[in-house]
């Protein structure tokens, strides 16, 4: 089958088959045909918008030893900070003045951040700005814990699988974490109601095509609202300090591929893809993502949030890092809107 023709039925069918989808991955085929498939198709649900989220990285403790992480638990060197409720809510406040309407907490599995606690903080986001979303990026925790920050004001979450596949899962991830686990927490999410975000690392260590396969299969069965993809970034302090980053190229080709499967999907062009390249997210834009993420955190704990080496955008005010990022959205051809991004279906 020819290149246009998988292309005209991935869009029409929003599947293939594992072997048409490995081309898509693998093959020699001028890849601008996929690539502008897929641009024309988010804008056919979006337009040229490009919906902002501001991110909020409140702590860099984590309870997990993830090989990947440059802030797992058994990395001494880390630099450890958690931000106080009046800071947290400084940085939303912030970022409503800059015209944020979306929030994401994000933050390693701390446990001072209890339920009571975070309840709290989300509470009193949405007292102070009721007209805004407040997304959560906090980890594995119990269902009732999720119940708990619905009721408090939370509406969507975002929880990468990070691997579909429980082989690779076990390779990535200490004994005691479990890929089942991972599942259940992202189907107690979507039966509660949260609008969940998902997705997994390009490139990992030891990541195969079929892995790749199996994340597009559970993606397919989870029916995401939003999906997070980027490519692996070492950390000189992790187990996987020698291993090689992931690549861009085929970073933007799955961005590609999800945004025909997902033709509604709100799709980020990561802080990493920046990282390995200049233009990254510019790429990541015109493959197919429709969410940026500027960082509202205060800068003096930008740089300890460090889960790779070399992140961007670690030194820059937060109206700086808006005005950045609006710049390089307009330049590659979108505009920023500062709505909430509701998934459109």
């Amino acid at each position: 089958m020819e290149i246009c023709e998988l292309v005209d039925k991935l869009e029409n069918t929003r599947d293939l088959t594992d072997s048409e989808l490995k081309f898509l991955l693998e093959g020699d085929y001028d890849v601008e045909i996929l690539r502008s498939r897929a641009d024309i198709v988010r804008q056919k649900n979006y337009g040229r918008d490009v919906f902002v989220r501001g991110l909020i990285e409140f702590t860099n403790y984590c309870k997990n030893g993830c090989y990947y992480c440059g802030i797992n638990c058994n990395n001494k060197d880390a630099n450890r900070y958690r931000l106080s409720k009046s800071e947290i809510l400084e940085c939303a406040d912030e970022g409503y003045e800059l015209g944020f309407r979306t929030y994401v907490l994000q933050g390693g599995e701390d446990p001072y951040f209890t339920d009571e606690v975070l309840c709290d903080i989300v509470s009193s986001i949405k007292s102070a700005h009721p007209d805004c979303v407040v997304t959560l990026s906090v980890g594995e925790r119990s269902r009732e814990s999720y119940e708990k920050l619905y009721e408090a004001g939370a509406r969507r979450y975002l929880l990468r699988h990070e691997t579909a596949s429980a082989e690779h899962y076990g390779k990535l991830h200490p004994e005691k974490m479990s890929l089942d686990n991972r599942m259940k927490c992202l189907w107690d999410l979507k039966e509660i109601g949260y609008q969940v975000g998902s997705g997994f690392m390009v490139g990992s260590p030891y990541q195969t095509t079929e892995c790749l396969l199996e994340d597009l299969r559970f993606l397919q069965s989870l029916s995401p609202d939003m999906i997070g993809i980027g490519p692996f970034i070492s950390h000189e302090k992790s187990v996987f300090a020698q291993f090689p980053n992931g690549s861009v190229e085929l970073t933007l080709r799955l961005i590609s591929i999800l945004r025909l499967m997902f033709p509604y999907a709100l799709i980020p062009a990561t802080t990493a893809l920046g990282t390995l390249k200049a233009d990254g997210r510019e790429l990541g834009l015109k493959a197919g993502a429709n969410v940026v993420m500027p960082n509202l955190s205060p800068t003096a704990v930008r740089a300890k949030y460090d889960l790779y080496d070399n992140k961007i955008c670690t030194g820059e005010e937060s109206a700086q890092c808006v005005a950045c990022l609006g710049g390089r959205v307009k330049a590659a051809g979108y505009e920023i809107v500062v709505d909430q991004g509701n998934v459109k279906r």
